[in-house]
């Protein structure tokens, strides 16, 4: 007999303001450890383009806030941790889910392994024979715990997605209340100059040399497929990928007033707030 798949909820949010999609993230964390929803993932974009930086990171010390708001893009810290992105041209997701959930390994490690499992099949959906990243020699490891750089691109984590050897898409992960929320970035393209210039460097012979690390060590989905997809063609590839991933049927989800209302809340209580975005 042919077993049911577990149904999850499907929220496409598209194109949201940097505070409204931190937001959003941590409205889906609350109502899941709350159990007012079943496991959760939502796929959105940026309006505008944004920086995001890790829980931990350093604004003022590590970017160039200057360059920021010169290019008009948007700032926010995330609650995970990690380093600094770019949001322009890609697909970012997010997965909400208990961590006693019965498909959820205990370890965080682990745990990144089965969720990116759906990132993975999304590739592969693409026709891009895409793999985890395992770190193996002692410098890999030690640069996960020392990175050299700020930019999240700049080196593959474990279990994150890597093709031909470069890294295609970064993740965060953090666990509270009782639930795990992972959210990543899975690129489209990139304004490599432009990522550049959002970091401060010692010097411009520093700049120079990670810049020209970087190209070795990170690759986009049209770099790759030598033409471009849109974001509508990545959002049904990577649908399909997390139901193929982690065995599971996506139901659409639909917001209704109140729970807008209360992501709104937490937009203008948080993540619009320089106390939380420069209070490291």
């Amino acid at each position: 007999m042919r077993q049911l798949k577990e149904t999850w909820l499907f929220l496409n949010s598209g194109a949201c303001s940097p505070a409204y999609n931190m937001a959003c993230d941590e409205a889906l964390l609350n109502w899941q450890s709350e159990g007012k929803i079943p496991p959760v993932i939502r796929f959105y974009s940026w309006d505008p383009a944004t920086l995001s930086i890790g829980y931990f990171q350093r604004a003022k010390k590590e970017i160039n806030l200057d360059a920021v708001k010169g290019y008009g893009l948007g700032f926010v810290r995330r609650p995970t941790g990690g380093r600094a992105v770019l949001h322009e041209y890609e697909l970012t997701y997010s997965v909400i889910v208990s961590e006693e959930h019965p498909k959820m390994p205990k370890s965080v490690t682990e745990a990144y392994r089965v969720i990116s499992e759906g990132v993975l099949q999304g590739f592969r959906e693409l026709g891009l024979d895409a793999y985890f990243s395992v770190p193996r020699s002692e410098e890999e490891k030690m640069d996960l715990k020392k990175p050299k750089s700020s930019v999240c691109f700049d080196a593959p984590s474990w279990y994150e997605l890597v093709v031909e050897g470069r890294k295609v898409a970064g993740s965060a992960q953090t666990r509270q209340k009782g639930v795990i929320l992972q959210h990543g970035a899975i690129l489209l393209d990139l304004d490599e100059d432009k990522m550049f210039d959002l970091f401060n460097f010692r010097d411009l012979a520093e700049r120079e040399k990670m810049q020209a690390n970087f190209k070795n060590k990170a690759v986009t989905i049209n770099q790759l497929l030598g033409r471009k997809i849109s974001l509508e063609q990545a959002v049904a590839a990577f649908k399909t990928g997390f139901e193929k991933g982690l065995n599971v049927e996506l139901q659409e989800f639909v917001l209704d007033e109140p729970q807008k209302n209360e992501i709104q809340e937490i937009a203008r209580n948080r993540y619009q707030s320089d106390d939380w975005n420069f209070m490291r």
